[in-house]
């Protein structure tokens, strides 16, 4: 009987102290919680947007389009309508929508040269990176298929590795800056609209994208072959830029926005019936807008 009452005794005593450090251990062993409501763990930390919708700073980069040539005056830049960096009130730039009018002048930059293909890219982006843009804006790849002839435009295989090392010229001393692209636009039906001018039509005889549009009358199947061999270059650097973009968590292409948009002869200079007109840049600042500000990027 003392045995007995003994093992009974030692059994009590081993239950008080489990219940004892039940209670230190505050029931975190069977599911219960500190007084601080998350289980004694710490919280884990609000990640951060990769995506600012709302950057103080742009920097464009591109050809004669982001220059706003021959949206003012023939044959020259007007940087005051760009779509990007503009201060025009025509236009409300993507710069003044971001920034507001007070601060589009001082806080954005237009690096874009007049004529420029993709292979100087590299060159525009370091000039932009001096800076320190918080965005950098990118148009570039219509001079590429507007070439003398098919056989003279800028291979597929070389856009890539021109807008990669562009890319690359950037994060070297901006790993955080945020890039969007735009896509190259819609060369054949710029070639359809601005046919149906006269006028233009003979400006273009000057040598304006004779790979497109020269010869623009002539419908023979040699000309509709050329004209489609080139349409289909613009597609596949849509493509290159699509694809170079969807690696870098810091770009945002345009999801082919640009070369998709219907325009007409409205959005088209009527200097030269190829550039666009004041109308046309604020299509693309809207554009450009709406993309950089979407919750989520253009699939």
């Amino acid at each position: 009987m003392r045995k007995q009452r003994r093992r009974r005794s030692r059994a009590l005593i081993g239950v008080v102290v489990a219940a004892a450090a039940l209670a230190l251990a505050g029931c975190d062993v069977i599911g219960g919680s500190s007084p601080g409501g998350d289980g004694g763990r710490k919280q884990a930390p609000r990640a951060v947007p990769v995506w600012d919708r709302s950057p103080a700073s742009i920097a464009a980069v591109g050809d004669s389009i982001t220059r706003g040539f021959d949206a003012c005056t023939v044959l020259s830049d007007c940087p005051e309508v760009s779509w990007a960096t503009g201060t025009s009130e025509q236009v409300d730039s993507l710069a003044v929508r971001l920034l507001g009018r007070a601060k589009a002048a001082d806080h954005s930059w237009n690096y874009a040269v007049t004529g420029a293909r993709m292979a100087d890219l590299s060159g525009q982006m370091a000039d932009a990176v001096v800076r320190r843009p918080q965005l950098v804006t990118v148009m570039a790849g219509a001079n590429d298929a507007c070439r003398t002839s098919v056989s003279a435009m800028t291979s597929v295989t070389a856009f890539r590795a021109q807008f990669e090392d562009a890319l690359g010229t950037l994060r070297k001393s901006l790993p955080k800056t945020q890039v969007y692209v735009s896509s190259v636009p819609n060369l054949k039906r710029l070639w359809s609209q601005g046919r149906s001018s006269p006028l233009g039509k003979q400006i273009w005889k000057l040598g304006i994208c004779p790979s497109m549009l020269g010869d623009a009358d002539n419908l023979t199947g040699a000309a509709t072959v050329r004209r489609d061999r080139v349409q289909q270059r613009v597609e596949d650097y849509n493509k290159v830029l699509a694809e170079v973009c969807a690696k870098d968590r810091r770009c945002r292409f345009d999801g082919g926005a640009v070369y998709e948009y219907r325009f007409g002869t409205d959005q088209l200079s009527h200097w030269d019936w190829f550039h666009p007109s004041t109308n046309g840049q604020s299509k693309l600042a809207a554009i450009a807008y709406r993309t950089i500000t979407a919750a989520n990027p253009v699939d």
